[in-house]
């Protein structure tokens, strides 16, 4: 069962979107009974294996380069214990709350497959700190790809460690007391379970799954009103020309700014002026559909994670009865990718838009007042935005380095090739950040040339996206900093109600209203 208020596992396939209700929007979890099943019957097995002396990685042995240390039963709860405190060993800032809450929830949905052998109790502790919204603090820095951040959130059910919770930072012990909570006791793999697999880079991922799909569509609307002011020529967005072009972002692109500009008298009065565009206008479609498809490709590698075992060794079912293979399932090279690459498309997002703002701010590139203020000279107008549109746009080059190429030998010699996911995550996120600024200026940019424009007769998407940002940012006069303004705009593009509005005119605007599974 799903719906905007509960998400139940078990019951069809996960998508990222769900990880997006829970994380983000405060959405309840659940398992449904055939998920529960599949969880006790798997740790059925890892119970008579951990007491039995015939060694399996993991359960009754040592971990990583320790895998060949057989281990006593006594010693197994002790081994899942100490396996979270040296595993947490994060540094750096904390994850934001939404962050860690879509950790915890790729968690339990990993464990909901049932291949993982963990205690239920266990996951039923992770279900209750997701929907108590009790938020372990966990420090963003130091995975090469797994275990770090799980071993941080792990430890809180053991009552280590602080929490967010009712707003405040408090003691874990806290928290759980103010809910009835006690503090498990682990027992057998429940500590290399807790710490393994790809829960915390397909947790962020998901995040900024939806950060893209919000930038995609900001980025075709603001694009429209850049290219409106400026006067560029339609025939750049012929469906004769699109068309011939296979890509399907490049088409849904092409759509979706001949409906956004449809109806502006405004530009029909420039067709014909020049035979072409610069480069910035005339290959939005190229350029933002070619980023939309890096989209799908990252919503498709993430969302099948999503429906992924990734825990070592899994509990395997075959002919035979269940089986405990050693294997690789938790190296994250899918999703680490699928982020390098969704940088990359963020980038050219960026450095796009950047171009464009850059025309509508330069005299040598438009026919509007320079710098868009009619007092130049005593005024610089928006002649600044545009350096702190390139500042960001040039970091953002700098964070479309692949991640996952890197590597480093870890764990003696055992663990010799990493995906480091959730650095490639989190760079992304940073570049999303940046990414959404930069369009945030254009669209203060391209709305303060309309403000500066005498024929207004613009199309009524345009108008519409004009008017939503005068409603809270008024035109820009120069008597107060330029960033209150920028920053306001950014806020505005964090709103999915505002965007809302625009799908009426453009039905292919969110590249996440397609599933991809």
């Amino acid at each position: 069962m799903h719906d905007d208020q509960h998400i139940e596992l078990g019951t069809a396939p996960v998508v990222w979107q769900d990880v997006v209700r829970i994380a983000r929007h405060g959405a309840s979890l659940s398992l449904s009974r055939d998920a529960r099943e599949r969880i006790a019957t798997a740790r059925h097995v890892v119970d008579d294996i951990a007491s039995s002396a015939t060694p399996h990685y993991g359960i009754n042995t040592g971990l990583g380069a320790l895998c060949d240390v057989v281990l006593e039963p006594s010693e197994l709860e002790r081994l899942s214990r100490h396996t979270l405190m040296s595993h947490a060993s994060g540094v750096g800032p904390p994850l934001r709350t939404e962050q860690v809450r879509a950790i915890i929830c790729c968690a339990i949905i990993n464990y909901s497959h049932g291949y993982s052998g963990i205690s239920p109790a266990v996951v039923e502790g992770l279900l209750r700190l997701l929907n108590e919204r009790i938020t372990p603090i966990v420090p963003s820095q130091g995975s090469v790809g797994y275990l770090t951040h799980m071993a941080h959130i792990g430890l809180a059910l053991l009552g280590h460690g602080n929490v967010e919770f009712q707003g405040q930072n408090m003691p874990t012990d806290q928290a759980l007391n103010a809910i009835g909570m006690s503090p498990l006791s682990l027992g057998p793999k429940d500590g290399l379970s807790l710490v393994n697999g790809t829960p915390a880079m397909t947790g962020l991922a998901c995040l900024a799954l939806d950060d893209a799909d919000l930038l995609a569509a900001w980025a075709d609307v603001i694009g429209a009103m850049s290219f409106e002011v400026l006067g560029g020529q339609l025939d750049a967005f012929h469906p004769d020309v699109i068309r011939l072009k296979r890509q399907r972002g490049v088409q849904q692109v092409g759509d979706n700014l001949r409906h956004l500009l449809e109806g502006s008298q405004h530009l029909a009065r420039r067709q014909g002026q020049r035979l072409q565009d610069a480069l910035s206008l005339r290959a939005m479609p190229q350029v933002h559909g070619a980023c939309r498809d890096q989209f799908k490709h990252a919503a498709r590698q993430i969302t099948q994670e999503l429906n992924s075992a990734s825990d070592n060794p899994l509990v395997v079912v075959n002919q035979d009865g269940y089986r405990i293979i050693s294997q690789a399932n938790p190296h994250g090279a899918s999703v680490a990718m699928a982020c390098d690459l969704l940088a990359i498309a963020v980038c050219e997002w960026s450095s796009i838009s950047e171009r464009r703002l850059y025309r509508l701010v330069t005299p040598q590139a438009n026919q509007l007042p320079p710098f868009l203020t009619t007092e130049s000279g005593v005024k610089s107008g928006m002649m600044i935005a545009q350096y702190s549109a390139a500042s960001l746009v040039a970091e953002c080059k700098r964070l479309a380095q692949p991640a996952v190429t890197d590597n480093f030998l870890t764990s003696g010699l055992q663990e010799d090739h990493l995906s480091l996911g959730e650095s490639a995550a989190l760079k992304l996120d940073q570049a999303l950040e940046n990414a959404a600024m930069v369009l945030a200026i254009e669209y203060l940019l391209a709305s303060q040339a309309m403000d500066l424009v005498d024929d207004q007769n613009f199309a009524p998407a345009t108008t519409l996206a004009w008017h939503t940002l005068r409603e809270r940012v008024p035109s820009y006069s120069e008597e107060h900093a330029l960033s209150h303004d920028m920053q306001s705009t950014r806020d505005l593009l964090r709103e999915h109600t505002s965007l809302a509005t625009f799908r009426r005119h453009a039905p292919h605007l969110n590249p996440g209203n397609e599933h991809h599974v």
